[in-house]
C-alpha cells in the first residue's frame, strides 16, 4: 500500500471513528485550543493522578486534520508522565516543522507519524498541531488550565 494512502485512512479513521472524543467528567486539566485562520476549534481535557495522564479527551470541531491529530496524541500520551507528553509534543512538532525525519524519534508517535506528509503543507500545519500545542501548553502552565485542581 502506498504511502500516501495509509496516511488517508489513518487520518479518515481517527477523524470518522474518533476514539477520544468526547466530554470528560471531573477533568483535572482543561484547555481550549483555537486555530483563527481556519477554525479549528477543541477543547482538550486530561485527568492526571500521581504525575501520570490517565486520560484524555477532546471535544470541539475543525478539519479532518486537526481532529485525527488530536485523537492519536490522545492515544499516545495517556500512561505518559508530564515531561514523557510533552516531549512527544516537541517530537512531533519537530516533525512537522520537516526537522525530525529520522525514523527511531518519529517511531515514539505511533499512528502520528502517518501526520508526517503534513510538513508539505504550510497551510495545514497548524491543524496538525493544535492539539499538541494546547496539551504541552497546558502541561507547562497549568495556570492557564481550569478543571477541579
Amino acid at each position: 500500500m502506498e504511502l500516501k494512502q495509509l496516511y488517508r485512512e489513518i487520518v479518515n479513521e481517527h477523524n470518522l471513528h474518533p476514539v477520544h472524543k468526547k466530554v470528560m467528567e471531573n477533568p483535572d486539566l482543561v484547555l481550549r485550543g483555537v486555530n483563527p485562520s481556519c477554525g479549528d476549534d477543541i477543547t482538550l481535557s486530561l485527568k492526571i493522578e500521581n504525575g501520570v495522564i490517565t486520560d484524555a479527551s477532546y471535544d470541539g470541531s475543525g478539519c479532518a486534520i486537526s481532529q485525527a491529530s488530536v485523537d492519536m496524541m490522545a492515544d499516545q500520551i495517556i500512561g505518559k508522565n508530564k515531561e514523557e507528553a510533552i516531549k512527544l509534543a516537541g517530537t512531533f512538532m519537530g516533525m512537522i516543522k520537516g526537522e525530525i525525519t529520522d525514523e527511531e524519534s518519529l517511531e515514539a508517535l505511533d499512528e502520528a507519524a502517518a501526520l508526517q506528509d503534513v510538513a508539505h503543507m504550510p497551510a495545514r500545519v497548524k491543524c496538525a498541531v493544535l492539539g499538541w500545542h494546547t496539551m504541552q501548553e497546558m502541561l507547562e502552565h497549568p495556570e492557564k488550565a481550569t478543571g477541579d485542581k
